[in-house]
């Protein structure tokens, strides 16, 4: 099996953290908070999920600058999964793209591509 794709938009919640790799590779992890409505089995039902972004790779910092909490994104990426100092494991998205919702018109958010 070879497919592993997310796009989750959302709401950055915490304070984006900025760092580099022994090997030189600048990474950026933040948290993005996404809430919605979803259509299941004909019912509507609330969705609420807070996942880690992981945005490694130079091609993709210039998307991660000027983050801070409350910027709104879309994530296109890959689930991963990842396993804390505690031992315990949890999974993130590993982004390729990035794109800031930029909210001018509130009945239509429009889309700006940084990456």
């Amino acid at each position: 099996m070879t497919n592993n794709q997310l796009v989750l938009s959302g709401t950055v919640c915490k304070t984006p953290k900025f760092s580099q790799s022994p090997a030189g590779i600048p990474h950026c992890i933040f948290v993005l908070e996404h809430r919605s409505q979803q259509i299941e089995a004909g019912l509507n039902r609330n969705s609420y999920v807070r996942m880690q972004v992981v945005a490694s790779g130079e091609a993709i910092q210039e998307a991660t600058q000027g983050l801070q909490i409350g910027s709104q994104l879309t994530v296109y990426g890959f689930l991963n999964r990842h396993e804390g100092r505690n031992g315990l494991s949890q999974l993130v998205l590993h982004a390729h793209q990035i794109e800031r919702i930029i909210l001018g018109d509130l009945s239509h958010g429009t889309l700006l591509q940084t990456s």
